[in-house]
């Protein structure tokens, strides 16, 4: 299948799905923090996760910083056509770059404004976060401040809940909001577990922030990176979908 039909294919899928994914309560879900361009990463989580009784979520950041952008995110969008139940592709700051540009960004600077354009009106439509029922909820960055989880299908693109939740980083701190660093809004504990609270989860799984410690906030907080663009060894976070889940000795951290 040539490129534009994949894309124009993936989008017809995408619009069936909602801002938060509601994951089943049965089988195991496996998270995969930024792949970045780092096509084997992905070949291998595709490779030996992709079948009974596992559900793949991608957090995001797919292009840019590794050198097999375009490949890694035709991989994705081709396994998402073949297996639209079994892969979800949230999205991540990365995506949004005819949102809220950044640098470096190899990949979006290397296209034409029209594949630009495709690109960004394809990835306006992945999903922001999933949600499991026994406690998990995943995405990108941080947090978004809303009256209830189902607001996330509200969001629209580029404004202060997005930018949270693509944009955002945790800090060891008890300050529930700190200064911007460089663009990236940062929260402490008190914001964590007041959101975490309010959405009744127990564990956040994210990615986005490779200098964050892997395990914060009494192990509820969990953050893997899944490319060698940022990590010597790159990890995935695999949950049963149907035990209690109440922090991360709950779920298995696995090297690939």
């Amino acid at each position: 299948m040539d490129w534009e039909e994949l894309l124009r294919e993936t989008k017809v899928l995408l619009e069936k799905e909602s801002r938060l994914v509601s994951l089943p309560a049965r089988g195991k879900a496996v998270f995969v923090g930024d792949t970045h361009g780092d096509l084997d990463a992905t070949q291998r989580v595709i490779h030996r996760f992709l079948k009974k009784p596992y559900l793949l979520v991608f957090l995001g950041d797919y292009v840019d910083r590794g050198e097999f952008s375009r490949e890694n995110l035709h991989r994705l969008l081709q396994a998402k056509r073949e297996h639209p139940e079994e892969i979800f592709l949230l999205a991540g700051n990365h995506e949004g770059y005819r949102v809220k540009e950044f640098y470096p960004a190899s990949f979006w600077e290397s296209i034409s404004v029209e594949e630009q354009k495709a690109l960004g009106e394809l990835f306006s439509r992945f999903p922001l976060a999933a949600s499991s029922q026994n406690g998990i909820l995943a995405l990108h960055g941080a947090l978004p401040d809303m009256k209830s989880l189902e607001d996330v299908n509200r969001i629209e693109l580029g404004d202060a809940h997005w930018e949270r939740m693509v944009w955002g980083d945790f800090a060891e701190s008890n300050v529930d909001r700190m200064e911007d660093w460089g663009g990236r809004p940062q929260f402490g504990r008190a914001y964590f577990e007041g959101l975490m609270e309010r959405y009744q989860k127990k564990v956040l799984i994210r990615s986005h922030q490779p200098h964050a410690p892997p395990v914060m906030y009494d192990k509820r907080c969990i953050t893997i990176f899944t490319s060698f663009a940022y990590v010597p060894n790159r990890t995935v976070a695999v949950a049963d979908l149907d035990r209690e889940i109440r922090n991360a000795d709950d779920i298995v951290l696995e090297k690939i």
